[in-house]
């Protein structure tokens, strides 16, 4: 031992014993004690391990950017379906045609038939689906919004656009995309599938409260009734009609701000301010997708009533046959005054939790 180098000490430390020598990286945090064999003959080392702290990386990672304004999605959707609930279980009555086709209509037949304790039907499942989903996706669009405009700078700084082929060097840049409308369309296809199944159970929880009394009886009926796929039927509905809604809400929303910023010269929005700019948006993508939104809710429930369109342009086809063109908008007074209140609270409670959560990030204010 007395011919290794000094540099070998500093890197490697040293364990032998009778049978030979073996050298390990001192980086495994290995700690040896020599014990001498006249005094005992077994346990020649002892082994001990550093346990990594997860505590501080958990602190670490609740610091960043994005694990607030996750946080900032899921508090302010759970604030805002605590206030709406009671108007989410009349809209998706009215739009899947159970009771009355009016809003008063069916506010007195569900405090008839089910009390007021009907209003906040499913509302258990409902916030237990809002947080995740409003989580994943103001997280989503926030990410997505800036990679996409820390993508578009770099193709325009760099020649990273130009595609050499022979003689010809086209040229290609995204700029035409709009950040915000990707990032818009990128939120609702994440949070949609990963939450779909919640979906589904608070549909039924809502829409049939006698078949479906509570969570657990219902995830176990739909489960026993077709199994995984039972909890993902309308996907693919629910994706299309997703995409327009998305896209149209976050740009609209976007647009609204910063052009409102612009001609009244200030950097952000009052809360009242958010709250009307957030209603307008929510407005705006509701009466743009709300057909597609009639057709996924008659695909989602339609087994309920004993008749399933098999894909939505059957389900459109169907609205239309039976109540004509105005049938595809059957509710849209009953889904805006859901919406617009909803979108507007959401965005002021969010903005508000992201300026709270975000206030020690100086560049995150910069950025928002």
């Amino acid at each position: 031992m007395a011919m290794e180098s000094e540099s070998q000490k500093k890197s490697y430390c040293v364990m032998e014993d009778i049978y030979g020598v073996m050298m390990v990286p001192k980086e495994l945090q290995l700690q040896l004690q020599l014990h001498s064999l006249s005094h005992k003959k077994s346990s020649p080392f002892q082994l001990q391990l550093r346990v990594p702290d997860l505590g501080r990386a958990f602190q670490d990672l609740l610091k960043t950017r994005e694990a607030g304004e996750f946080l900032s999605g899921a508090l302010a959707g759970a604030m805002t379906k605590a206030i709406l609930a009671p108007l989410e279980t009349i809209r998706t009555r009215m739009v899947v045609g159970v009771g009355s086709r009016n809003i008063y209509g069916s506010f007195v037949q569900i405090i008839e038939q089910q009390g007021w304790q009907g209003l906040w039907a499913g509302n258990a499942i409902n916030m237990l689906r809002i947080v995740p989903t409003q989580a994943i996706e103001l997280g989503t669009f926030e990410y997505v919004k800036r990679a996409m405009t820390s993508a578009q700078g770099k193709l325009n700084q760099t020649e990273s656009g130009k595609l050499n082929i022979g003689d010809l060097s086209p040229s290609f840049s995204l700029s035409w995309l709009s950040p915000v409308a990707v990032a818009g369309a990128a939120a609702g296809i994440v949070s949609t599938l990963v939450c779909h199944p919640l979906e589904v159970l608070k549909d039924r929880l809502t829409v049939s409260p006698e078949l479906y009394p509570n969570l657990s009886i219902a995830v176990h009926k739909i489960y026993k009734d077709g199994g995984i796929g039972a909890l993902y039927s309308g996907l693919s509905p629910t994706l299309i009609g997703m995409l327009p809604y998305s896209t149209c809400y976050y740009f609209m929303y976007e647009t609204m701000k910063k052009s409102y910023c612009s001609a009244k010269k200030k950097e952000s929005l009052t809360r009242g301010e958010l709250l009307l700019v957030g209603a307008l948006s929510g407005l705006t993508a509701s009466t743009i997708s709300f057909p597609l939104e009639v057709a996924r809710k008659r695909l989602m429930v339609g087994a309920l009533q004993g008749k399933c369109p098999p894909h939505m342009a059957a389900a459109l086809s169907e609205v239309v046959r039976e109540e004509g063109l105005k049938g595809l908008y059957r509710g849209w007074a009953a889904s805006c005054l859901k919406v617009m209140p909803s979108s507007g609270i959401t965005w002021m409670f969010y903005e508000a939790w992201k300026e709270i959560l975000l206030a020690e990030k100086p560049r995150a204010r910069q950025l928002s």
